[in-house]
């Protein structure tokens, strides 16, 4: 195997690859879109599987933008599971709330006014 034989191997490797790796992100967008019923979702796999390339040309010709959205909200919704979940992980509530039960103990007598400052200064902080 001559230099310029294992050259195009590396081309048309890298090519199949990038190929494999758009089919599969056409394939996840169309379980993720919703808007599509399970008939047009069987028909797109069934064309992807037929005339691979052709398919997949014109899914990201006609329908790009919504998968470009998709991805966007599904990032936007994974990124405020997330938050939410260090959250409450972490224990922290909003400051409002802090302070909020400061003043319950307080009033309650259980905590004494410079306790209270203390706490209110730690929940600003």
């Amino acid at each position: 195997m001559g230099f310029w034989d294992f050259f195009w191997l590396l081309v048309w490797s890298f090519f199949f690859v990038m190929y494999l790796m758009v089919l599969f992100h056409i394939i996840s967008d169309l379980f993720r879109d919703n808007s599509l019923n399970g008939w047009l979702k069987a028909l797109w796999i069934i064309a992807l599987l037929v005339v691979p390339f052709l398919s997949a040309l014109i899914y990201l010709i006609a329908r790009g933008r919504g998968m470009a959205e998709r991805q966007t909200r599904q990032i936007e919704s994974t990124r405020a599971a997330t938050d939410q979940y260090i959250q409450t992980v972490a224990g922290h509530s909003n400051p409002a709330g802090e302070i909020e039960t400061a003043k319950a103990l307080l009033d309650s007598g259980t905590i004494t006014q410079a306790e209270f400052e203390t706490l209110k200064q730690k929940a600003l902080a």
